[in-house]
């Protein structure tokens, strides 16, 4: 599929392109020697760039460690990996915006279980979009828990909007 040449195909976006119409976060994940500095020596391949960190876990075990990103521009962020050498994943995750509330987690897991969504990750950003708490989930259906937390009165946080934080 091409993108350029005029016709009705002229107005695709990237989005469209990556087979998906719906407001997700890329997450990569690359996989370190556990040993010492690891992390630094990748967090430092950002420096220089307009690429944030937005989010970041790590899962250690005796061999390796499993390093999730979520970045401020994916597509340049995906360049630093690559150039870097690394080995890289990606994934659609969701972001959600928490309500002001006391247990926002709370409102969040139940209203994915009455959807009967499957939550396998969740770590929160580092940033504020729109200056309000969120956070990143991958689910195994990210249509149905994008319709499910619309519905239930969430906002979603979408690729650009991590663009615009600070």
């Amino acid at each position: 599929m091409s993108s350029s040449g005029g016709g009705e195909h002229s107005g695709i976006d990237f989005a469209t392109m990556r087979g998906r119409d719906y407001p997700s976060i890329r997450q990569f994940t690359v996989f370190l020697e556990n040993r010492v500095g690891q992390l630094l020596e990748v967090v430092r391949r950002f420096e220089g760039s307009n690429v944030r960190i937005v989010a970041l876990t790590i899962s250690d075990s005796t061999e390796c460690a499993v390093v999730r990103f979520l970045l401020s521009d994916p597509e340049a962020g995906r360049e630093v990996l690559e150039r870097a050498g690394l080995a890289i994943v990606e994934s659609d995750l969701i972001g959600v915006e928490l309500p002001d509330t006391p247990q926002p987690l709370i409102q969040v897991c139940t209203a994915l279980l009455q959807a009967e969504v499957n939550i396998t990750q969740v770590y929160p950003l580092l940033s504020r979009p729109h200056g309000r708490p969120a956070v990143a989930l991958m689910v195994d259906n990210i249509e149905i828990a994008l319709d499910t937390l619309s519905s239930k009165g969430f906002a979603p946080i979408n690729e650009d909007d991590l663009k615009d934080i600070g």
